[in-house]
């Protein structure tokens, strides 16, 4: 590898790990404080769940957040991921229509649907960069075994 193949590897490391904490986070609460998602549900989607389907949802998202922190199925486990996020921002879109709105003390209450657009084009841009990912275990897979659909 040159040491631009590094600096790509590198960041692409980066941007890899930063998106499965910011994911694993969300999972995580969901399964410390289900009651708030069950809300959410109700409040967004119309839909009455119970604490096993979410608990069953987090159990997802954090097992393949275990899979793209390793690097492993990537394109499954990054695109398993970014496909979770986008659900969430396409439930979302009156944040996106008016992104400075302010609730009645001044705080800006659409400031997480901008950090969900940032989310995603990075989510976006992770499986842009596959290619360039050496330094994860499909990585690693896929320069001793050659390039397989499940690196």
């Amino acid at each position: 590898m040159t040491i631009n193949d590094r600096k790509d590897a590198l960041a692409t490391l980066v941007l890899r790990l930063g998106l499965v904490w910011f994911i694993f986070l969300w999972a995580a609460h969901k399964i410390i404080t289900p009651g708030q998602y069950q809300g959410l549900a109700r409040h967004f989607d119309g839909v009455d769940l119970s604490f096993s389907q979410i608990y069953i949802a987090a159990g997802i998202q954090i097992a393949l957040c275990l899979l793209a922190a390793l690097g492993m199925f990537r394109i499954a486990s990054y695109g398993g991921l970014a496909l979770m996020h986008l659900f969430t921002v396409t439930r979302r879109w009156e944040g996106y229509l008016d992104p400075f709105a302010l609730n009645d003390r001044g705080f800006p209450v659409n400031r997480n649907q901008v950090i969900d657009l940032a989310v995603l084009a990075a989510f976006v841009a992770l499986l842009l960069l596959i290619h360039r990912d050496h330094f994860s275990l499909g990585g690693w897979l896929s320069r001793k075994q050659g390039r397989k659909w499940w690196h």
